[in-house]
């Protein structure tokens, strides 16, 4: 089986690698953890703002690109920690997180597509757009989206 884990390094990016962690596996499982760091800076390098430095943006990328790779350490870390027995690679990309996904899942032949969600409602979503909602539509393989839960959160059935 192969998964491959989205994070952003986020408190509901961990709550995924958590759950993931707990999850039992079949021999050979290869999880493939994946990180996306924002260049759209890169874009505007060729119109500089007056007074602007244009190492100032790559200094930018750098430390998102970084941020990044920390982040999949990290997650790869306590993926291991939980069940040595993994085959856990990493990668980080640049682009925008949605399309990074699909894009990596669809490459790298994923089965499984794990993700947070950061529990946004219908307003914040239609702005922001809903990466987790973007994924589970458009993926080619299963999605799992962990969601942290509330111990203030009162359930009605």
């Amino acid at each position: 089986m192969k998964i491959l884990l989205a994070t952003d390094g986020s408190e509901y990016s961990k709550v995924a690698v958590e759950e993931l962690a707990r999850m039992p596996f079949q021999l050979n499982t290869e999880v493939r953890i994946l990180s996306i760091f924002d260049n759209s800076l890169a874009s505007a390098m060729g119109s500089v703002p007056m007074g602007g430095l244009p190492s100032t943006y790559n200094d930018a990328i750098l430390i998102a690109k970084e941020v990044s790779e920390k982040n999949v350490k990290d997650a790869a870390k306590s993926l291991k920690k939980a069940n040595s027995k993994l085959s856990i690679t990493t990668t980080v990309v640049p682009g925008s997180p949605k399309n990074a996904i699909l894009d990596e899942s669809e490459n790298y032949g994923a089965n499984l597509i794990v993700v947070g969600s950061h529990g946004y409602g219908a307003f914040s979503r239609f702005l922001l757009g809903s990466v987790s909602q973007a994924v589970s539509l458009h993926a080619n393989c299963s999605v799992l989206i962990v969601r942290k839960q509330d111990v203030t959160e009162k359930r009605q059935l």
